[in-house]
C-alpha cells in the first residue's frame, strides 16, 4: 500500500508546522510558460495600458466532471450556490472542511447538461476527485493534471489550451478576430467565437479590470490560436505575458491565490488525508514568512477572512456548514491590501550591499518563497494581522501585497509588516544570512488598483468592499 499524507504526518510525530517550513520543494514554478517575452515591467504595464495575452494552459489542474450526480457532488462540497447554475455559466468554487476552514478555490465551467470542468489548483481538485471516488456519485472523472514544473524537455500536452485576451484593448482585439462584432456578455457568462477559422469556448472575463475574454479548446489547436491572436492584436499593443509577471497581476485585482489547504487536523478530515498520497502538493507543499505558531491550525483561514463571505450560502447541504452558520455573524478578520513603505523597501535592498546579516531578498516581480506565505503584520506589539501574498506592480510603483487582517484596523491605518523567515525554517527558497526586518505599510482597499475596483462587478471577490 502506498504511504499516505497520514503516514508523512505520523512519521514527523505530528508537527505539521516543522514538517511544511523545512519542506524541500522549492519555488512554485508557473511552467511551461517562458519567465518573459518583453520584460515583465513592459507586460505589468500592457495590461493596464494596451491589451496582453495570458496562457493559462500548463499551470492549474483540470477535472472534468461527467454524470447526472454532477451538480450535486459539486454542490455538496462547496459554499457556493448551486440554485441557478445553468448551462454557459461559470463560478468560483470554494471547498472548506468540516471545521469551516478554506481547502483551496478554482473555477467552474458549466459546458453542457451534465457536464462541467473545474480548472485550479491541486487542493480543491484533489477534494473534488476524493469524494467522487468515495462518496457515491454518479459521475465519471478525467484528471488533467498541471504541466510538470520541470519538464526536462520532454513533450507536454494537455487536453485543452487556455487563454486570456485582457487590457483596455482587449475587446478591439477580440472583435477583429471574430470579424465583427461581439456581443459583450455578463461577467462568468459562456459563448463561442471564430479565431482563425475554428470556434472555441469564451468566459467573459477581466483579470486586468477591463472587459475581456479567457477562450480554450483542444490543446493541438493552442499554437495557431495563439499565433492568430498575437498578429491580430499587434495594432491594438498586445503583449504576450510571461509566468514571472503573470501571477502578479492578483495584486491589483486582490485574489489570494494559495491559502493553506485545511486538511492537516481534524478526525473528520482523517480519510481524505489517508486518501492523500505522500507526493501529494498537501504533503510536499511549503509554508513560508514570519509568521510562527506551532499550531498549524492557526494559519487556516475561512472565507469570511479572504473575501468569500458574499459566496457562502446557506440554501444547501454542504461540508463545514454547520461550523461556518456558528461564526457568520461573528467580527471576522477582512482581505485588504498592504501598501508597502517605499523607503523600507529600499532599506531591504540595501542591506544586501553591506557584509554580515541582511533583510531576505524580495524577489521581483513575484516575493514568495513558499506555496502558502504568511508574513505577520503588527499593530504596536500585537498581531493584527497576515499578508499572504507580495510582490511589485510596476503601474502602481509600490511593493503590495494580500493580507487578512482584524476588522477593527481601519483603511489608512499604518502597520508594520515583519519580511523575513521564521528561525525555524530549513527551505532552500531562503539564502543563509536573511533576517526579519520592520517594512512599514499602508493598509489599503482590495482591490489596489481603482480601475479594478470601479469596473468590476457587485459580489464578485474582486468588487469594492
Amino acid at each position: 500500500m502506498s504511504k499516505s499524507l497520514q503516514d508523512v504526518l505520523n512519521e514527523n510525530g505530528g508537527d505539521t508546522v516543522k514538517l511544511l517550513r523545512n519542506s524541500k520543494i522549492g519555488a512554485y514554478v508557473y511552467p511551461v510558460v517562458a519567465p518573459e517575452f518583453h520584460n515583465w515591467r513592459s507586460e505589468q504595464h500592457a495590461w493596464r495600458n494596451s491589451a496582453v495575452l495570458f496562457d493559462q494552459s500548463h499551470h492549474m489542474v483540470d477535472i472534468y466532471i461527467k454524470g447526472p450526480d454532477a451538480i450535486k457532488l459539486l454542490s455538496d462540497t462547496a459554499i457556493n450556490s448551486f440554485a441557478n447554475f445553468p448551462v454557459n455559466r461559470a463560478k468560483q468554487y470554494v471547498p472548506v472542511s468540516y471545521s469551516g476552514h478554506v481547502i483551496g478555490d478554482g473555477i467552474l465551467f458549466h459546458l453542457a447538461q451534465n457536464e462541467l470542468v473545474f480548472v485550479g489548483r491541486a487542493p480543491s481538485a484533489n477534494w473534488i476527485r476524493y469524494h467522487a471516488e468515495t462518496g457515491g456519485y454518479n459521475v465519471e472523472i478525467i484528471h488533467d493534471d498541471r504541466s510538470p514544473s520541470r519538464p526536462g524537455g520532454k513533450p507536454v500536452k494537455r487536453i485543452s489550451y487556455r487563454y486570456q485576451i485582457q487590457g483596455p484593448n482587449a475587446w478591439a482585439v477580440i472583435e477583429k478576430l471574430h470579424g465583427g462584432k461581439l456581443e459583450q456578455l455578463n461577467f462568468f457568462h459562456m459563448a463561442d467565437m471564430n479565431i482563425a477559422g475554428t470556434k472555441v469556448r469564451t468566459l467573459r472575463h477581466g483579470m486586468a479590470g477591463s472587459p475581456g475574454l479567457e477562450i480554450w479548446g483542444p490543446y493541438e489547436d493552442g499554437d495557431r490560436i495563439k499565433d492568430a491572436i498575437l498578429t491580430a492584436g499587434a495594432e491594438f499593443g498586445i503583449v504576450p505575458v510571461g509566468s514571472r509577471a503573470y501571477a502578479t497581476n492578483t495584486l491589483e485585482s486582490g485574489w489570494i491565490p494559495s491559502p493553506l489547504p485545511a486538511v492537516y487536523t481534524g478526525k473528520e478530515m482523517e480519510a481524505y488525508r489517508k486518501w492523500l498520497p505522500a507526493a501529494s502538493y498537501e504533503a510536499t507543499g511549503a509554508i513560508g514568512g514570519s509568521f510562527a505558531s506551532s499550531n498549524i491550525e492557526d494559519y487556516y483561514v475561512t472565507p469570511y477572512e479572504i473575501g468569500y463571505g458574499p459566496f457562502i450560502k446557506f440554501d444547501h447541504d454542504f461540508i463545514g456548514r454547520s461550523a461556518l452558520e456558528k461564526i457568520q455573524g461573528n467580527k471576522h478578520r477582512r482581505k485588504v491590501t498592504l501598501a508597502w513603505n517605499s523607503d523600507d523597501v529600499v532599506g531591504a535592498f540595501a542591506s544586501l550591499f553591506k557584509k554580515g546579516d541582511h533583510s531576505k531578498y524580495m524577489e521581483l516581480p513575484l516575493s514568495n518563497y513558499a506555496n502558502s506565505n504568511f508574513d505577520a503584520v503588527m499593530g504596536g506589539d500585537k498581531i493584527v494581522g497576515l499578508s499572504m501574498f507580495s510582490g511589485y506592480s510596476y503601474n502602481e510603483r509600490s511593493m503590495l501585497s494580500l493580507a487578512t487582517i482584524d476588522a477593527d484596523v481601519a483603511i489608512g491605518t499604518e502597520v508594520v509588516l515583519l519580511w523575513g523567515e521564521s528561525p525555524r525554517t530549513g527551505k532552500t527558497t531562503v539564502e543563509p544570512g536573511a533576517t526579519q526586518t520592520k517594512i512599514r505599510a499602508r493598509v489599503s482597499p482590495v482591490p489596489y488598483a481603482e480601475v479594478v475596483r470601479s469596473q468590476y462587478v457587485d459580489g464578485s471577490w474582486r468588487s469594492a468592499k
